[in-house]
This record gives C-alpha cells, structure tokens and sequence, in this order.
C-alpha cells in the first residue's frame, strides 16, 4: 500500500510504535523490544488496548507535528542532517489522510475523529476501539473487510457505521481473512513453497494474493484520490467489473 501510494505522487510516512513490535530500532544503533504486559483475560486485553491506543494515536499526531516542522525547514532527523535540496515547502499538509491494520486501522478512525489536520482515513479490517468505536466520524471513511469483520458481525463496526456522518464506503473482499491485509498476504504463499504445513488458507483465506493486493491497491488509491485530490473513480460506485472479488455496501 505505501509503495502504491508513493507511485501515485503521495508522501508517505510510516510508523512503528515503540515497544509494541519485537524490535524498533533508532539511530545509532539502539534496539527496543516489545515490553507488553501479559494478557489473560477480557478485562485485561481491554486496559492494554486503551492504553496502546492513546499512545499510538499520540505517536501519530507528533508525527503530524514533526512533518510541519520539516516542510518549514527544519530536519527532525535525529542526526540533525540538512533537508535535501527542494524537500523545503514540498509537503501539502492541506490534505491529509491515514490508514492501518488492524489495531492500526481503529487508530486511524480515532485520529481522524480527534485531529482537525486529518481529512480522510482507511480501516484494513480492524475491529475498533476506544471512544470513535461509539461516535463515529464526520468525514470520509473506508472500511476494508475480510470475510469474518464486517459490520454484519462485528458490533463496533455497526455502532462507528450508525454514528458516521461522513463519506462512507465498506469494501468486502471475498475469500480474505484478517492477515490478507498487511505482509502476509504476499509472504505465506512463498513460504508455503518451502515449509510444511503452513496454513495458508487460515491465515490469509483463499482469495489469489496476486488478485488481493491489486485490488487493495486500486481501492485505497480511489479513495485518497477522491478525498484528498478530488479525482473520483467509479470503483467507489459499486462492484467492479475489474475487480469482482471486491463487494462494495454504501
């Protein structure tokens, strides 16, 4: 997705939020592990989920900040090296939008409801969190959906549907499950070839992987295009012809 998007002219930031992945490293070397509590019951993986949320949005919002900084000439870098000849006042921080995974998806919804600077954001089948789960957006949203989270059976995804005031659109893809939607997708199938017993349809369903990345894609590049450029396309219209694994509900 980030590589279609820097193709189409975007720039394109991406975050690892520390001490969440098994490694983040930093310049000069550091290296951050994961340092998430054990989680044994509801109530517990609900305490953490607040907390990572809230900081994940934080992160993003100093990342929003830093990137005024850097259009206005100064390097956040943390080696305080010179911007590029030209980078200066490139950025269009006028039109902005967000997108994740999963948990990264319901903390794109959250920073489009809570940051004025945000103007449209994407959920990759994530199921949502904290307040926005309730209240919903008022500007454009996409909903990305594998076979199981839908907004027919996932209640969070119901309650952000009913209370969003905005653009909405939530796309169907036919056959994925929860990890078609970030690496997986394009590593599994290769993996497959070389490791028995990967189970390949559990984790990233029977769409064509081939046919899955295309169209995610096609349909996060419409939906920035729209919002953000003002250029439509009629895959947002309904189901493709093009793209027939895809069902698109208004």
């Amino acid at each position: 997705m980030v590589e279609e998007l820097a193709s189409r002219g975007y720039a394109v930031v991406t975050v690892d939020h520390t001490y969440e992945p098994d490694q983040v490293e930093f310049p000069g070397g550091r290296v951050e592990g994961a340092k998430l509590p054990p989680i044994r019951t509801e109530e517990e993986q609900a305490k953490v989920f607040k907390v990572l949320l809230a900081a994940r949005v934080a992160d993003l919002r100093f990342v929003l900040d830093e990137l005024a900084a850097l259009d206005c000439g100064r390097n956040p870098d943390a080696e305080d090296t010179p911007l590029p000849a030209g980078l200066r006042g490139s950025l269009d921080l006028s039109h902005i939008g967000t997108f994740g995974h999963s948990m990264g998806g319901a903390t794109a919804a959250q920073l489009v409801h809570d940051d004025g600077r945000v103007d449209a954001g994407a959920n990759l089948d994530g199921i949502m969190l904290g307040p926005v789960a309730q209240s919903g957006v008022a500007k454009p949203f996409l909903q990305v959906a594998g076979e199981t989270t839908t907004r027919d059976s996932e209640p969070t995804w119901k309650s952000f549907w009913d209370n969003s005031s905005g653009w909405k659109r939530e796309a169907r893809f036919t056959g994925a499950q929860h990890s078609s939607f970030f690496d997986l997708q394009a590593i599994f199938p290769q993996l497959a070839g070389r490791l028995p017993n990967v189970p390949v349809p559990d984790m990233i369903g029977t769409i064509k992987p081939e046919r899955s990345i295309a169209a995610q894609r096609a349909y996060l590049t419409a939906f920035f295009n729209l919002h953000l450029r003002g250029r439509h396309s009629r895959i947002l219209d309904g189901t493709s012809q093009t793209y027939p694994e895809v069902k698109l509900i208004p």
